[in-house]
């Protein structure tokens, strides 16, 4: 254990610090939303360019992976009960890399934490981590799922989004998920060890690999609005795959959330997790990513991450962009679960520890007091709750004239101090 010290005098320093009011707003987005998202996946599996793909007595690999897609457990036992009715028999296999301690049995407890068990699902869960080299694109190995390859198929369910560590033509998605999903531990690790500038490049060939030699039969493709609710599902044929994602990705970083203020003076962030981002918190969203292959809009001189999410069970990858942090988060850091995506990543630098700081209280302080601005009343503040909620949040009264004066910001309350318990941690909530 490192040696913390005497706090004393710099939390003496702190105590000095002047911490602004601050009022809760929502944030106004456009924002298409399916209502009935079990219909809506019927219908995109009833067309007739899928249909074709299924074959009585077939056995089918469904392949989920760990982020916190809305409705995952509902796409994922729409999809199982309309195979079934086709007379093809599913079973699930989780498809996520090295996430879940990249163990068989960690994998299955993730996709029990989505609300994906074998009894809520009627279908068996088959997870290991042993694979097969299936191929080589360009010097990359390419490994695929050992129960995958002993199916007739797989089909492959997965949200669209901007990655959190490149650009390209394709990020995160199906294309992705066919390599470093279904390529568990040693896919992703084989991935990642060419590094992140023109992955996307990297992945394609690799795809057309998996595609092939795990007989991908189709893909379901799922677009989220701001609000972290389904927007489209889209089923899509195995050969249309490398033509459509793109389009879809386009439509995906549209309807992106984000913060609607820029540049900030600090961004507190409540929780990160794996459930949240495969960043912890979204770069996207944050502004401040790991790596040099991508970037987005918001400028924020520093960031205060207070806690871990209870889904990510204390795996703290991407805790390294903030500059400050609590006690309680570094407490809860389980270094195992954290490092091994390091590990597999090739890629030490999101699991670097921040400044930590006792409570909630000081590490606010510590960021107003190493932020530089000199006038309290105009500090530049934003607090949210994750990276995926982004709906309603705190902004400081230095920003409360901006949102009075943007049509997309609502003013939820009036302004007033955090409120905190006897540990220094808020209570006041998102």
């Amino acid at each position: 254990m490192p040696i913390l010290g005497d706090f004393s005098e710099i939390e003496r320093i702190l105590d000095e610090v002047s911490v602004p009011r601050f009022v809760k707003v929502r944030q106004l987005f456009h924002a298409p939303k399916i209502e009935r998202v079990d219909a809506a996946v019927f219908e995109e599996l009833n067309k007739e360019k899928i249909k074709k793909l299924l074959r009585p007595g077939m056995r089918v690999a469904v392949a989920v992976g760990s982020r916190g897609i809305a409705n995952i457990a509902q796409i994922t036992k729409t999809t199982l009960e309309f195979l079934t009715t086709r007379g093809v028999e599913p079973f699930i296999i989780p498809a996520m890399g090295s996430h879940g301690g990249a163990t068989a049995e960690g994998q299955k407890e993730v996709l029990e934490t989505l609300g994906i068990t074998e009894e809520s699902m009627g279908v068996p869960i088959l997870s290991s981590m042993e694979v097969e080299q299936v191929g080589e694109a360009n010097g990359l190995p390419v490994f695929v799922d050992k129960h995958v390859l002993a199916a007739d198929g797989v089909i492959i369910i997965n949200r669209i989004k901007p990655h959190t560590a490149f650009r390209g033509v394709i990020e995160s998605g199906i294309v992705k998920m066919s390599v470093i999903g279904l390529g568990k531990q040693k896919g992703a690790e084989s991935c990642h060890q060419l590094g992140m500038n023109h992955f996307d490049q990297k992945l394609i060939p690799a795809s057309k690999i998996t595609f092939e030699k795990a007989n991908l039969l189709f893909g379901i493709a799922i677009l989220e609005n701001a609000y972290d609710q389904t927007s489209e599902i889209h089923a899509v044929p195995v050969d249309e795959i490398l033509a459509v994602e793109p389009q879809l990705l386009k439509k995906a970083k549209e309807l992106m959330p984000k913060i609607l203020f820029n540049p900030l003076d600090i961004l507190v962030v409540d929780e990160i997790g794996k459930d949240i981002s495969g960043d912890g918190m979204d770069p996207n969203v944050t502004g401040r990513f790991s790596t040099t292959f991508a970037k987005g809009e918001l400028v924020t001189e520093r960031i205060v991450v207070l806690g871990l999410s209870e889904r990510t069970e204390g795996n703290g990858n991407g805790v390294a962009p903030a500059d400050i942090t609590t006690m309680r988060l570094y407490d809860s850091f389980n270094m195992a679960k954290t490092y091994i995506n390091a590990l597999t990543a090739a890629f030490p630098p999101t699991v670097r520890i921040p400044m930590v700081m006792r409570s909630d209280d000081y590490a606010i302080r510590c960021a107003i007091k190493t932020s530089y601005c000199l006038q309290p009343e105009k500090l530049r503040i934003v607090r949210i709750k994750n990276s995926l909620h982004l709906e309603e949040i705190y902004i400081s009264e230095g920003l409360l004239p901006e949102a009075m004066a943007n049509s997309q910001i609502e003013i939820l309350g009036e302004l007033e101090s955090f409120h905190y318990d006897e540990s220094g941690n808020l209570i006041t909530r998102l």
